[in-house]
């Protein structure tokens, strides 16, 4: 039976994200996208099976099966009729990413010559504007290598970032299969990018957004005016510009934000952001440039991807002498969140935690005295020689030799098991007064700190092996 593997990463970069290091030292790299979906959406004529019902004017829309939908398609063509057009008058002299559906720019040549005049990027966004979740891997793939292509014949060269949006639990991995792409945008799970691996390859994931977004104009408890879509991101731009070092994505629709008494305030907001100082407005595509160049991906090996003799012999010895901990945590649920040394570390501790007392001592029992005879005779573990070398216990006077012989066998002799520290937190004189203190405690009390130093060493040891 195979250990469970949990894909997930819950812990990301953790409380320390990396110095971004944007380009001029910016304190924040602001990233534009105009979606244009107009002519790729929902539509019997597309040869879907019915109208379009997603991000429109009509809250509540539902689709109509076999039938065009007057309204909502006059509402889809004002964004490509108008609202496009007014978003590349405010926008064209900054640098912006299209999330462009290959069929919609296959009907937009003006537009599309447009985006290319004013230097914009234009990503992928699919070969349709069509929910992909219960679609066939097969045929996901089969439409992924279509945008690919017609986006190719429309815009002169293959995309080099992918967005799908409404996509299924296969597109990241199916897109990073592919291999082509600088980059993929269909996550929300971070404020700057971040590396994924799938099958042995990593792909850069430069993360989108859905809260600074307009799409909110179109869903119940959204944006009901321009105001409220320039307070949200204000004050998004403020949290990220004032923690420094993070990407901001604003994502717009044609059809949304291109209608007058919203584009007043993305005016706004953008005046807003260009009196700040140390802004860097970019595209995607330059951001996803500077990470692989700033951040490449880590090359280690993570004890997630181990086979059970392999994770057994890189971590069987963390807690000394007892590789049955690391055969029972492999059997966890692990996943790329326990590759860091924290997160191993945690799922070690839960094996050694819930273990027998007796196995608990006998992990006790493993250790060696501390400046004892193992250490004389050179018998220690190369992590216990090393630790114990650091505490300068490797170079005692005679008579601080004696006082730790002495204090060893008594402690021996009053609880069962050999003197435990993690020296690394200590030097010599301070593991000697612990010593001496903890010599008067009861062996419940004693067993119960014991075991915390053993957790604490093995933290130390992981940590010299993983970030």
């Amino acid at each position: 039976m195979n250990a469970p593997r949990y894909p997930r990463d819950m812990t990301g970069y953790g409380a320390t994200p990396p110095e971004a290091g944007w380009p001029g030292g910016a304190r924040i790299a602001v990233q534009i996208v105009v979606n244009y979906e107009e002519g790729g959406e929902n539509n019997i004529l597309h040869g879907d099976a019915a109208s379009e019902a997603f991000l429109s004017e009509i809250v509540g829309a539902a689709a109509w099966p076999g039938q065009r939908h007057w309204n909502m398609e006059s509402i889809y063509e004002y964004g490509a009729r108008a609202g496009f057009w007014r978003l590349h008058r405010m926008l064209k002299d900054l640098p912006v990413t299209v999330y462009g559906v290959a069929t919609a720019l296959a009907r937009a040549p003006e537009q599309v010559a447009a985006m290319k005049g004013a230097g914009w990027e234009i990503a992928s966004h699919g070969l349709k504007w069509i929910e992909y979740k219960d679609m066939d891997e097969v045929e996901e793939r089969r439409q992924m290598t279509e945008a690919i292509r017609l986006h190719a014949e429309i815009t002169g060269e293959r995309p080099r970032g992918w967005y799908t949006g409404r996509c299924s639990m296969n597109t990241v991995r199916i897109a990073t299969e592919e291999g082509g792409f600088k980059y993929v945008a269909d996550s929300y799970a971070d404020d700057v990018p971040y590396w994924v691996r799938y099958g042995g390859r990593d792909q850069l994931i430069v993360p989108y957004t859905l809260d600074a977004n307009d799409m909110r104009f179109a869903t119940p408890q959204g944006f009901n005016s321009g105001d409220q879509f320039e307070s949200y991101i204000r004050d998004s731009f403020d949290v990220l510009y004032a923690e420094g070092g993070r990407m901001m994505s604003i994502g717009l629709h044609c059809r949304l934000m291109g209608r007058p008494g919203r584009a007043a305030a993305l005016k706004r907001v953008i005046e807003y952001m260009q009196g700040h100082s140390e802004v860097w407005f970019a595209t995607r595509e330059a951001i996803a440039d500077h990470w692989i160049e700033a951040h490449p991906p880590p090359d280690f090996e993570r004890p997630s991807e181990m086979g059970e003799a392999r994770f057994v012999e890189a971590f069987g010895g963390v807690f000394e002498h007892s590789p049955w901990i690391a055969e029972r945590a492999y059997r966890l649920e692990l996943g790329p969140t326990h590759d860091t040394a924290s997160g191993l570390h945690s799922v070690l501790v839960r094996v050694f935690r819930g273990a027998s007392e007796e196995e608990r001592l006998a992990v006790l029992n493993a250790h060696p005295d501390l400046a004892g005879k193992l250490a004389a005779a050179k018998r220690l573990t190369e992590a216990s020689t090393s630790e114990q070398a650091g505490a300068g216990l490797d170079a005692l006077y005679d008579d601080e030799r004696a006082e730790f012989e002495a204090l060893n066998a008594e402690y021996t002799e009053k609880f069962g098991f050999p003197f435990i520290i993690a020296v690394r937190d200590h030097n010599k004189s301070s593991i000697l007064e612990a010593f001496r203190g903890r010599i008067r405690n009861d062996r419940s009390a004693e067993f119960a700190e014991a075991c915390r130093q053993v957790e604490r060493i093995a933290e130390f040891r992981l940590r010299d092996h993983l970030r």
